[in-house]
């Protein structure tokens, strides 16, 4: 499994990679995550608002700031598929 976080850098983009570091930590799962900001990059994911949240190059949302126990239950789902 592999997790993104695409966004230019500011504070809401933060803070979704933040929440999501958190949430892979509370998980105990060793699984990368990455900040993305190259806005050439992001579009490649057609997405049209940032942060997004991308799961194993699947984007999961974009435009929301996602909590961090919604994450948790986004991961857990994918994990289990």
């Amino acid at each position: 499994m592999e997790i993104k976080v695409l966004g230019d850098g500011c504070s809401h983009c933060s803070i979704l990679y933040s929440n999501t570091l958190q949430a892979v930590r509370e998980l105990n799962l060793d699984i990368p995550v990455t900040h993305e900001s190259d806005i050439l990059k992001i579009l490649q994911y057609r997405v049209l608002s940032t942060p997004a949240l991308i799961i194993n190059e699947e984007v999961i949302s974009a435009g929301e700031m996602l909590s961090v126990e919604k994450i948790k239950e986004i991961i857990s789902g994918q994990v289990n598929k």
